[in-house]
């Protein structure tokens, strides 16, 4: 009895930490963002870069701060832009030469209202990462204007699960 209980314990022992996961880091537990791509119109194989864009989220006011489009001085072919995960729309003015009046300090440009659909859904990634949210059936919509600068727009992808490839082409 005496030389089966010290086994024992050491059996229970090595089981329980064997069934010890190691789970304190969270590498790859991001909800992703939904890539947009600018192409060409007339040629719609090439990418085609926007002048001055910015970006403004108006469910929130927010002008989007990123590196590639935030500061007007780059003309970005491609941009990521986040969903709100406790919405099934998003909405974002994309602001073409976009620039501030002198006089009256207000933004200037042309200015497009895109409206994204999509269905949330909520995956377990781990328990260090815990959900992150995909989303699915994803629609664009423009707000129709007299000098809209965006002339068509196509989903290439319609589930959002990684930000590694272009999920929605539009065409200037």
């Amino acid at each position: 009895m005496r030389k089966i209980l010290p086994a024992l314990l050491i059996t229970i022992l090595l089981v329980h930490i064997s069934s010890c996961e190691k789970d304190d880091i969270c590498v790859d537990g991001d909800t992703p963002l939904v890539v947009i791509g600018f192409f060409d119109v007339a040629d719609t194989a090439e990418t085609k870069q926007v002048t001055s864009l910015r970006i403004i989220n108006t469910d929130i006011s927010t002008v989007l701060d990123n590196e590639s489009f935030g500061d007007r001085s780059n003309s970005p072919d491609s941009l990521s832009v986040p969903l709100r995960i406790n919405e099934v729309t998003t909405s974002y003015q994309f602001i073409l030469d976009s620039a501030d009046d002198e006089d009256t300090e207000e933004e200037t440009g042309n200015v497009d209202t895109l409206t994204i659909s999509y269905q949330v859904r909520e995956s377990f990634v781990s328990r260090a990462c815990g959900f992150v949210a995909n989303f699915n059936d994803l629609t664009v919509t423009l707000s129709e204007g007299t000098e809209n600068w965006i002339q068509d727009i196509q989903i290439v992808q319609s589930t959002v699960e990684n930000s590694n490839n272009i999920h929605v082409k539009i065409f200037h």
